[in-house]
């Protein structure tokens, strides 16, 4: 998606700090909560112990905040610069937060937006310290987003995304869509340990994909915090491509692929890459009325 070049975005949700840490490691896209399943199934998948990162005691969640600087004053012109990752997160998060509070208020629901914490390799959050290894996440007990800005580079050069602005967001956006769960008390059916095509944590995941679907779907229609014109235009469907192509680099089907082992269906926890594709464009063409993965037979 492409933000209006006049667009100022008024927010102070992104922030940027958190510390640094160990470069490297695999990545694992989600997390809705349950970032020790997440990290268990990655570790299966690529042969990296990384469950040690799995939180113990919580820790406290303005420790995170310390070292941190809130990301104000970015234009919609910075935000289209390829190069401008926290740009382009501070323009998405001001979008989502219009979109989200329009949505949440037509349904008579209360709703406050999360904070998005960008960090370099290492952060210490509510739900436990946490590295590049682990991927974007939404930790509950923080009401924040985390992202290693490196991550759309990785996804590109490791997982042969094809990128470019819209597949970013989509990222942030499935991020916030949990944050929707969390605050609807969705995030609760997630049964911890629960892995397979049809599971809970499947289920969870792809809803978060399909209200981002919703999101880009209704970014364009969203005014501004001030009542303006929006900050995005509607997407192209070159945009819309490499959105999806973002989805299907991160199915389990072909991670588990890309690590050799080959496919196990009953070890996903986030859908395939068929899966994936799915339910964003549900959302994309239905809305978030057609994000209901709960009720659904099957997804």
């Amino acid at each position: 998606m492409t933000f209006r070049g006049d667009a100022n975005f008024d927010t102070t949700t992104v922030s940027k700090g958190g510390g640094r840490g160990p470069s490297g490691g695999a990545i694992a896209v989600g997390g809705g909560g349950i970032v020790t399943v997440i990290l268990v199934i990655v570790s299966m998948i690529f042969g990296v112990d990384l469950t040690g990162l799995a939180p113990s005691a919580p820790i406290d969640p303005q420790s995170q905040s310390q070292g941190s600087e809130e990301v104000t004053g970015c234009t919609g012109e910075q935000a289209n610069d390829p190069a401008n990752v926290t740009c382009r997160m501070e323009g998405g998060a001001d979008s989502m937060s219009a979109f989200w509070t329009a949505t949440m208020q037509a349904n008579g629901l209360e709703y406050a937006d999360p904070s998005v914490q960008l960090f370099d390799r290492q952060v210490e959050t509510g739900c436990g310290a946490a590295t590049s290894a682990v991927g974007p996440f939404y930790c509950p007990p923080d009401q924040r987003i985390y992202l290693d800005e490196t991550f759309f580079a990785q996804m590109r050069d490791q997982f042969g995304a094809e990128g470019g602005n819209l597949a970013e967001l989509y990222v942030l956006a499935h991020e916030w869509g949990h944050h929707i769960q969390s605050a609807t008390g969705q995030l609760d059916r997630v049964q911890q340990g629960d892995t397979g095509p049809q599971s809970s944590a499947v289920r969870s995941e792809l809803q978060a994909d399909c209200y981002a679907g919703a999101w880009m779907a209704g970014a364009s229609q969203t005014a501004d915090d001030d009542g303006g014109a929006p900050v995005l235009e509607q997407p192209t469907e070159e945009q819309m491509a490499r959105a999806l192509d973002a989805a299907r680099t991160i199915g389990d089907d072909r991670l588990q692929e890309m690590s050799g082992g080959g496919v196990n269906p009953e070890g996903w926890t986030h859908g395939s890459s068929e899966q994936r594709q799915t339910w964003l464009l549900n959302g994309y063409n239905g809305g978030v009325g057609a994000c209901d993965t709960w009720n659904a037979a099957e997804v």
